[in-house]
């Protein structure tokens, strides 16, 4: 496809929840858009759902390391790790699990927007994924003023028994709201498979973007360039006025031409982009790159006296968040929510379980059930996305990542830890593990909206400050994390931006 030259509407950079869902919404009111997107399309085939070459082979890797330290101590002292990002249309969403949750009205005390101002945004961005969830269960709900499109599904064995157990317990249980085709109102339904979280779903029953907002945009109105690396952003007088990419393949250098430019790459390739752009020379708030956040998680796995998952159902179904609020006054953030997780499979298991437990984990994964802990992580200006000495395949700087939690992100982590052991040993669990989550997946914040140019990279409508037509529409913008997965929030975000744009 040569687009060399042409001009465009609008160039979205990135194809997850917030790139693919501005691309949905600016093709259906009528504007021509094009979206870039680093990786290409997702096989389905039966490989998608083999645990080894998705999760250990890494089938949709991509080709650019992000160069990452992180851990206690000084951190420059530490050699980085390489890391190798899925690069795929959908971004994200390909391997998410279908948790989609809003935001609580509390979250929203450090931003220049509040719950209000995104909940209609909420309901619509439920719609378009296809939310499957039951309103007034979840005791730190915030309002609503619409329920779910679709009503959730009946609990597995699984998530049953620790349902039972929480609530035995003093909790209150309820069935996490999940993007996955449950009621099969369209072909095919989900077959309730245990490759799920983590994975494409071979059949394309999970509501990934791709079935979702790429599907319903305007086929006349978007064209999706995959496999086209973004170089750089052209600013002049204050506006945006190209993009300089590269094509994966050939290696060709093409300029691509818009009125309008979104950037969704992620909240690491998003800051990347724009210190490669020298975009940072523009910026007041002199922050891009800076705060990021990828919450503080952790999974906790014991072992039961039983099978937990003969059937090898997928039993992501229950969510506790009773501890959510319990920290506000001390901390200014929430503690988080305690969520069913399937096991990995037990190859996944011996390669990435708990240092000294992994060979022991991976005989008996038939007998473990899990949960996962997800804690908010603070904004700190030192954790950050940069640029480093090296060049990746393409020519451009390799982006770096630094990061390090404080001492009350691991203390919120710890009250769910604890709460999550309780849970399953009521359920009849005889002893367990920990294991501390160290991937991006949740990653939000390094390129933050902020009610003054001085606070922040974006204005309260995710405009750039200092220039007329670039927007940012991924995790970046999130002035703090919550304590729940951003998908929902991006997404509905992004509906909220597309409908400020275009005034």
């Amino acid at each position: 496809m040569d687009l060399e030259g042409s001009v465009h509407d609008v160039v979205v950079i990135g194809s997850g929840f917030g790139g693919a869902t501005m691309a949905y919404a600016l093709s259906r009111a009528g504007r021509r858009v094009l979206l870039i997107e680093r990786g290409g399309w997702v096989h389905r085939d039966e490989t998608d759902w083999n645990g080894r070459a998705i999760l250990l082979d890494g089938r949709y890797r991509g080709q650019s390391p992000v160069e990452v330290r992180q851990g206690d101590g000084d951190l420059a002292d530490r050699p980085p790790v390489e890391l190798f990002p899925n690069e795929v249309v959908g971004g994200n969403s390909i391997f998410f699990g279908g948790a989609s949750l809003r935001l609580r009205e509390r979250d929203f005390e450090r931003w220049p927007i509040s719950y209000g101002d995104l909940e209609p945004h909420y309901a619509a961005a439920e719609t378009l994924l296809q939310v499957h969830g039951h309103a007034g269960d979840d005791p730190c709900e915030p309002p609503r003023t619409t329920p779910f499109p679709f009503p959730p599904p009946p609990l597995t064995a699984p998530a049953r028994r620790v349902f039972d157990a929480a609530t035995a317990l003093g909790f209150h249980p309820f069935h996490v709201p999940s993007a996955i085709n449950y009621s099969g109102t369209r072909a095919p339904a989900c077959i309730r498979c245990f490759t799920c979280d983590g994975f494409p779903c071979r059949i394309g029953a999970k509501n990934d973007v791709t079935q979702t907002a790429l599907a319903a945009a305007d086929p006349d109105r978007l064209t999706v360039l995959a496999r086209t690396i973004a170089a750089r952003l052209v600013e002049r007088d204050g506006r945006i006025v190209a993009l300089e990419a590269v094509d994966r393949d050939s290696g060709r250098a093409v300029t691509l031409r818009a009125d309008l430019f979104v950037l969704s790459a992620g909240a690491i390739g998003t800051p990347a982009l724009m210190l490669r752009s020298g975009l940072d020379r523009l910026d007041r708030s002199q922050s891009i790159g800076r705060h990021l956040m990828r919450h503080c998680n952790a999974m906790v796995g014991y072992v039961f006296p039983f099978r937990t998952n003969p059937e090898q159902v997928n039993h992501k179904q229950i969510c506790i968040s009773d501890l959510y609020e319990t920290r506000r006054a001390e901390d200014g953030t929430a503690v988080g929510v305690i969520q069913d997780m399937c096991m990995p499979p037990p190859e996944v298991v011996r390669a990435l379980g708990p240092t000294g437990f992994r060979w022991a984990a991976s005989l008996s994964a038939g007998f473990i059930q899990t949960l996962i802990c997800i804690a908010e992580d603070e904004p700190r200006p030192e954790n950050r996305v940069a640029l480093g000495e090296g060049l990746d395949p393409f020519g451009l700087p390799v982006t770096t990542v630094h990061h390090q939690y404080t001492g009350a992100d691991k203390r919120r982590r710890g009250l769910l830890i604890a709460a999550a052991r309780k849970v399953l040993r009521r359920a009849g669990g005889l002893g367990g593990k920990v294991k501390t989550i160290e991937s991006f997946s949740h990653a939000v914040g390094s390129a933050r909206m902020a009610a003054t140019e001085t606070g922040g990279v974006l204005d309260p409508d995710c405009r750039f400050w200092p220039t007329e037509n670039l927007y940012v529409v991924d995790g970046s913008f999130m002035p703090t994390s919550g304590g729940v997965n951003p998908s929902l929030t991006i997404t509905a975000n992004a509906l909220r931006v597309a409908a400020k744009s275009q005034r």
